[in-house]
């Protein structure tokens, strides 16, 4: 990805001579590596790559997220990706569905294993008391071996004869136990479509990688790198709620002397990587539409660089946010006759009106055909 550097002004050095990044420099460093500072150029894969993936519980939200990150955006180009299986919709970090390259899902699945099985278990314990997880995964697979599309109904159907259908062990299942994809035309632009489940190999073609027996955690380490290349400056605690995986400080450790660490405005230490882009917090940011559960949010424990801790709960409360200045200042809808509607959060100078006007005709030009490109911003 083209990811421009801007010059690095010298900041304060806190204690110790570390240097300090304000909350302002943070926030321009997440829009230069979250591509939202300067659209990209390049493919659409490799946006998908850069980005470490997309959150894409919301099918369609993803194509709102590219746009706002890729310069002419196409959906057709995602939708092929999708179509060609060279991108994958699938559980992975934090359990959540995840838009994410062929390459990388093959790569990261197996270290995910083990957070993807707690997880689900935190959340049905006693439904799934008793039953023998390693038999259900065997089942699991002897059913999809066939690589047809299931839905998570038909799986617990399927398994009805040796444990009780009314378990979730179809959730189970494809959110844990058997590495799947979301088959489309789930996922395609503008098109409906339930969730079908297909053995991930299948629909790959490939085996996803082994589980690393490496102490030090070379896949882990892959993932700290690509984090902090996506998200970074950013602390460990961020890289957890990123990634939902706790067992990730040997792969830290392991690699610290390649990276440099900063100090924020709390003491937090921030580690990144040395010639990532960390833009002069000067840096004029453009107004940007985020769609819901956008990971430039999500990606972070402490979400402070980009969000008031006012407003914190919007961003797990699938509300769509339109960034002024780099930081959320308004949520956005669209009304049943295609117009962008903006609510903005705070008072908004008339530039900035202005801007977020100009950018939601664009929005409204992206996601409709409509020629009229409406768009209305609440009166503050």
């Amino acid at each position: 990805m083209n990811i421009r550097a801007s010059d690095r002004p010298a900041r304060n050095p806190g204690r110790h001579g570390t240097t300090v990044l304000d909350t302002r420099a943070l926030n321009r460093a997440t829009l230069a590596r979250q591509l939202l500072l300067d659209r990209a150029g390049g493919p659409v894969l490799d946006a998908v790559a850069h980005l470490c993936g997309l959150q894409a519980q919301e099918p369609q939200e993803p194509f709102v997220g590219l746009w706002s990150r890729v310069r002419a955006f196409e959906p057709a180009a995602l939708s092929d990706l999708l179509t060609g299986r060279r991108v994958v919709r699938t559980h992975l970090m934090r359990r959540t569905v995840h838009l994410l390259t062929a390459d990388d899902v093959l790569a990261w699945r197996a270290r995910h294993d083990s957070m993807l099985r707690q997880r689900v278990l935190g959340t049905y314990r006693r439904e799934l008391d008793g039953i023998d997880l390693d038999q259900l995964a065997a089942a699991g697979l002897a059913v999809m071996a066939d690589g047809e599309p299931r839905t998570m109904t038909e799986l617990t159907r399927t398994l009805a004869d040796r444990w009780p259908a009314s378990r979730p062990l179809g959730e189970l299942l494809v959110a844990a136990l058997v590495p799947v994809a979301q088959s489309p035309p789930r996922g395609v632009w503008r098109t409906a479509g339930g969730v079908r489940n297909v053995l991930l190999s299948s629909w790959l073609g490939r085996e996803i990688d082994p589980p690393a027996t490496d102490a030090a955690d070379p896949v882990g380490q892959a993932l700290v790198r690509r984090y902090l290349a996506a998200y970074g400056p950013a602390a460990t605690a961020d890289l957890r709620a990123w990634s939902g995986l706790t067992g990730l400080p040997a792969a830290v450790s392991a690699i610290r002397e390649e990276l440099v660490s900063f100090r924020d405005e709390r003491g937090r230490e921030l580690l990144d990587l040395p010639d990532a882009p960390r833009p002069d917090p000067d840096t004029p940011a453009p107004v940007r539409f985020l769609p819901a559960f956008d990971n430039a949010i999500l990606g972070y424990h402490d979400r402070t660089r980009i969000i008031d801790d006012d407003h914190r709960g919007l961003s797990v409360a699938g509300e769509r946010v339109v960034l002024v200045d780099g930081r959320v200042a308004a949520t956005w809808t669209v009304d049943r006759q295609d117009t962008v509607v903006v609510t903005p959060l705070h008072r908004l100078s008339t530039v900035d009106r202005t801007a977020v006007a100009e950018e939601g005709r664009s929005l409204a030009a992206f996601l409709s055909d409509d020629v009229s490109h409406r768009v209305r911003v609440v009166a503050n």
